[in-house]
């Protein structure tokens, strides 16, 4: 890096600050978003939701709140190609800042600047596996003693999310579908599920051999032993233990893998319940008003807020900035145990919150009520 070292983290810091005031910002315009415009239901192109009213229904006007509601398409001057507020759905709402309101849009603009999506020679799985590449070089990188290439290694995984977030938006733009969703059971779902797992075993291996090579300062064990070269001497020479060292690495490193392992089931659960619950079209039109109604209370949007600051992605973006902030073994540490309470805590809201919300759509007697 060019010029003084405390000056650049200063400059860093600044980034990471006013970063973080976007999000806040953003979070605050999608909340805004979600109460005060209409959510479109319709995630094909050229598709309709299949909402059949009966003539009673359109006599007494019970037609789906979102049909009067204002279009926010129609009131914003970004263009909804890149704007992340413009198509609403389950998993944008349970997907991480960076991902949502960074990688995503950039995404965007790079495939309508290169033309990925309208060419038939490079496919998404295509993507998926050469991103796999990136973060192993990123892992080798991580594993350097250089702090400047740490650094490098950081930036080259950050890539390997933004291609992540390229195959998905290269997939969806290839099958017609707009916003953020799973299309789970499907052959690229499952390819790029496990282009995920390597890279993050990538990451991960990286992280175990840096701190393996790089032993934490305090923490590890010693032992004082004779010095061969003087057997009448009484001077002892302090080794570490560095078997001792090793156990203590790997125990943090495997505590932070189960976090992730256990992050990632929950999280993909979670947006293929709340996407069946909350998205799907083929139901009568007392449940469609019911679906629209949770999506739009303030509980789902806090249970979702949860999972945008607790899924994978955003525990691996909190790793990446301790690796290049220095702090790795410090991070490991303060999350081996409140990381796993954390998790459990929002596992626990969150299957409350789907029993409620569940038994209040497909509940009629409930849905006459519109309380949940």
């Amino acid at each position: 890096m060019i010029g003084p070292s405390s000056q650049i983290s200063k400059i860093l810091l600044t980034l990471l600050f006013l970063l973080i005031i976007f999000y806040i910002f953003m979070d605050v315009e999608l909340y805004l978003r979600i109460q005060h415009y209409a959510i479109n239901r319709n995630y094909h192109d050229n598709a309709s939701v299949s909402i059949s009213l009966s003539s009673d229904q359109i006599r007494t006007s019970k037609v789906p709140t979102v049909e009067k509601e204002i279009s926010y398409t129609d009131h914003t001057w970004i263009s909804c190609d890149i704007n992340p507020l413009c198509e609403i759905t389950v998993k944008a709402l349970l997907l991480d800042h960076t991902n949502h309101y960074l990688f995503a849009p950039l995404a965007t603009i790079f495939d309508n600047v290169v033309g990925i999506s309208r060419t038939s020679f490079i496919t998404p799985n295509m993507i998926s596996f050469f991103h796999v590449g990136v973060a192993c070089v990123s892992g080798k990188l991580v594993a350097s003693d250089s702090l400047g290439y740490r650094r490098l290694g950081v930036l080259l995984f950050q890539i390997r999310t933004f291609l992540d977030d390229l195959d998905g938006h290269v997939a969806r733009v290839k099958k017609h579908i707009r916003g953020e969703r799973s299309e789970i059971g499907t052959s690229g779902y499952y390819v790029d599920g496990l282009c995920d797992g390597l890279g993050c075993i990538a990451l991960l291996l990286g992280i175990f051999f840096f701190l393996k090579n790089n032993p934490p300062r305090r923490g590890y064990s010693i032992i004082p032993m004779s010095d061969t070269k003087l057997p009448d001497s009484t001077t002892t020479t302090i080794i570490p233990k560095m078997k001792a060292t090793t156990r203590k690495v790997a125990k943090n490193v495997i505590s932070f893998t189960g976090q992730l392992l256990l992050s990632s089931t929950a999280w993909n659960r979670y947006i293929a319940v709340y996407q069946n619950m909350l998205e799907r079209d083929d139901v009568p039109i007392s449940q469609y008003q019911c679906q629209n109604y949770v999506f739009k209370t303030t509980l789902f949007f806090f249970v979702a807020w949860m999972w945008r600051i607790v899924n994978v992605h955003a525990l691996l973006h909190c790793v990446l900035l301790s690796i290049f902030c220095d702090k790795l073994w410090d991070f490991l540490k303060v999350i081996r145990y409140s990381g796993y309470i954390i998790l459990l805590v929002a596992i626990c809201l969150t299957e409350m919150h789907i029993l409620e919300a569940q038994n209040y759509i497909f509940n009629s007697a409930a849905c006459s009520n519109l309380s949940l």
